[in-house]
């Protein structure tokens, strides 16, 4: 089966992993040592309904425990939506998280695929209303975006659920990156869920907290009849107890996500800032990854130096050149910065030609690569 996705550290030992976008602190003790507590109960078998976490989750949210669905990470939730609803036509702005697309093919769905723009930085606009008819049964949003880091609008998130509820579309809405947005409260769509029956939200406690290898999302929904069709779908035991015993820790570590959200926006800044002066393409962010383009093979280079990022060639609507990089510690982010730096250097051309070529505009910021070419050749 070939790899499509980051962290694939079984094929690449030893690297600098920048390839997974997880919380760069790591995951916490509190929520370690619940999974172990977890590990000692290996002898029983798991809530299939994940009872005591649904609970926590509906204290902390101030929404039903009846309108939460939790899975073995987001994944298994598209999964088994899918299965549930059999949709027999979708659309999918792409870029977007390949899982989206390889869950509709399992029902055979005819996916259409709706490009969004570089220019725009591959945001949404309302444009993508026009593709949203009564003949589409499902579509698969994601804010802030993967790999772009772009938020979907509120207003425009509104006019999208009016639409889709009036044509009786499945809407779903993966937030699994909203924590590490400056201000979250604002840009969830979790309290839409009682207004918009067909709205589907999709969360996780993968990125955030840093457990992708526990597996462990949610889902909330008012429609409680859809939930239930999906745990019929479904193995009933698709969270184990070590999984649902570190949630429910997770639920309470509040300052290290604050602590998360803090480092992650500091140093996207800065590695957008660097990047852009070794003559990166980059996209603007508001989650914790960067997509950049570069006329070198990075991924190729920067592995060679022990660094692994995610090549994104493979992801519809790019292409050749487009990579995803995380952000992690300052320390780690210096030495991806660097390579980087070299690699460009290495490769030829003036980096302040290079950023013109690539679109960066703004004679700051040519200034700027024209001073550090100055102290290379200086120095050489």
């Amino acid at each position: 089966m070939e790899y499509a996705h980051g962290g694939d550290i079984y094929t690449y030992k030893g690297m600098l992993d920048f390839s997974v976008n997880v919380n760069p602190l790591g995951p916490s003790e509190r929520v370690v040592d619940a999974a172990k507590r977890g590990v000692e109960r290996a002898a029983e078998y798991p809530d299939s309904r994940c009872g005591k976490l649904r609970e926590a989750l509906a204290e902390k949210k101030g929404i039903p425990a009846e309108r939460f669905i939790a899975g073995n990470g987001a994944a298994d939730l598209f999964f088994s939506l899918v299965l549930a609803e059999r949709p027999r036509k979708a659309v999918i702005p792409v870029p977007a998280f390949s899982e989206y697309g390889q869950a509709l093919r399992t029902v055979d769905c005819s996916v259409r695929e709706y490009f969004l723009k570089k220019e725009n930085n591959f945001c949404m606009t309302e444009d993508f209303l026009n593709e949203l008819t009564p003949e589409t049964d499902i579509t698969f949003l994601c804010s802030p975006s993967n790999p772009a880091g772009q938020v979907i609008p509120g207003e425009l998130l509104r006019k999208i659920a009016d639409r889709c509820e009036a044509c009786g579309i499945r809407l779903v809405v993966d937030e699994c990156f909203i924590d590490f947005l400056t201000e979250p409260a604002e840009h969830t769509v979790e309290r839409m869920t009682e207004r918009y029956p067909c709205l589907f939200v999709v969360q996780a406690f993968t990125k955030i907290h840093a457990v992708p290898g526990l597996r462990l999302g949610y889902s909330i929904t008012s429609d409680t009849e859809l939930i239930e069709r999906m745990q019929q779908v479904r193995q009933p035991w698709s969270v184990s107890i070590p999984a649902q015993e570190a949630g429910i820790a997770a639920l309470g570590d509040e300052e290290r996500v604050r602590a998360a959200r803090e480092l992650t926006y500091r140093e996207r800044t800065r590695m957008e800032k660097g990047l852009r002066e070794c003559g990166v393409e980059v996209v603007p962010s508001q989650a914790n990854f960067i997509l950049m383009h570069s006329p070198y093979d990075l991924f190729t280079h920067l592995k060679d130096r022990g660094i692994l990022i995610r090549d994104c060639s493979n992801y519809s609507g790019l292409g050749k050149g487009w990579y995803r990089t995380a952000v992690r510690r300052k320390e780690e982010n210096d030495c991806l910065l660097e390579a980087v730096r070299q690699i460009c250097l290495e490769e030829g051309g003036d980096p302040a030609k290079r950023q013109e070529a690539a679109g960066e505009k703004g004679r700051e910021a040519r200034e700027k690569q024209e001073k550090r070419q100055e102290e290379v050749q200086a120095d050489e």
